[in-house]
């Protein structure tokens, strides 16, 4: 075989007597309450105001307004939105995308004040709030509204797992059948990337996305235009590499790698990625690393995995790291004939 699997860690990672699905975190099935701001964000979506002829009509115009502060915090932080597991995404476009794919659980549609309601998005006319230009910008933080027309808070899709933390989630288990494709992001740290790679993976039906620490939070506002509704449909980890040897050893991966050829050191071979490689995996479980661009792959991932190089005859030993995973991606796609999606419903 030209690959090998992932090496036994030096050091057990778990008891003798635990098996990985057991010494998985466990997740508490309760939901985090959310922070008073959302509370009170809430109560502010629900005040109507009273317009000629009897018709309702939510309105908000103050920058002071508890639900503008509580979009703002969701656009800003990655904590704040893993504490209210709720997202902000900004743009009709994607708006509409979503919906379209029906993936989407809106709480509230902001509209610019004077736009109407699009017609494929009337079942939500309930709970459209309209904001004036002011707190469009401010919500959205850009200087022109000319192209920002519309805001939806989400909820985070439900195969979203941070298992840095005890707050919601859920297990391998819980989102995997059987899965035979798996990306893992290692120190993606641009948004645009990141969300691009998201969407690549989706397009060529891999399984799902492992988030490794120091990438970029994949609802970043950037991240969730990249993606193109990707990271709503896919299922989404964020953890470390204890978190994703569990995963490897649980479904018996095989870890490989993205590296220049030209960068290796000579102490290990990279492999070219070529049609008789992707064919010799077709019937494999395979694990795919990828890193940044400035600082290339970590050290933990040069070790565990197997070194994959796309051969090139120019003048440049690497590519732009969205466009190198497309590649990867695409090669290592399984056959349509065989695949079968493992989300779990």
């Amino acid at each position: 075989m030209l690959l090998a699997r992932a090496p036994p860690p030096a050091q057990p990672l778990l008891p003798a007597s635990s098996s990985p699905a057991q010494s998985l975190r466990a997740f508490r099935s309760h939901r985090v309450p959310a922070p008073r701001a959302a509370a009170d964000a809430a109560r502010a979506v629900s005040k109507a105001y009273s317009l000629p002829g009897g018709q309702k009509h939510k309105q908000v115009a103050s920058v002071a307004n508890p639900l503008v502060k509580h979009c703002v915090k969701l656009r800003d932080s990655a904590a704040y939105r893993r504490s209210c597991r709720r997202l902000l995404l900004v743009g009709l476009a994607p708006i509409r995308e979503i919906c379209r794919l029906g993936f989407a659980a809106i709480d509230c549609l902001l509209l610019l004040d004077g736009v109407e309601v699009p017609e494929e998005l009337h079942e939500l006319s309930d709970d459209v709030v309209y904001v004036s230009a002011t707190v469009m910008k401010k919500i959205s933080g850009m200087r022109s509204v000319d192209s920002t027309e519309a805001i939806a808070v989400m909820h985070m899709p439900k195969h979203f797992c941070d298992l840095n933390y005890d707050d919601g989630g859920a297990g391998f288990d819980g989102l995997f059948r059987s899965p035979k494709r798996i990306l893992v992001l290692d120190g993606i740290q641009d948004p645009g990337n990141l969300g691009t790679l998201i969407r690549s993976a989706c397009a060529f039906k891999w399984d799902g996305i492992f988030l490794l620490p120091a990438c970029c939070d994949p609802f970043n506002e950037k991240a969730l235009r990249a993606a193109r509704g990707a990271t709503l449909q896919l299922p989404v980890f964020c953890g470390n590499w204890c978190d994703l040897h569990i995963l490897v050893a649980k479904y018996d991966m095989k870890m490989l790698a993205g590296h220049p050829e030209s960068s290796t050191d000579g102490s290990q071979r990279s492999h070219a990625l070529s049609k008789e490689l992707a064919e010799s995996l077709m019937s494999e479980s395979v694990c795919l690393v990828l890193g940044s661009e400035g600082n290339g792959l970590s050290e933990e991932t040069v070790q565990a995995c197997q070194l994959v190089s796309i051969p090139m005859e120019g003048i440049f030993e690497s590519l732009n790291v969205s466009v190198a995973g497309g590649i990867f991606l695409f090669m290592l796609q399984l056959k349509q004939k065989t695949y079968n999606r493992t989300l779990a419903p």
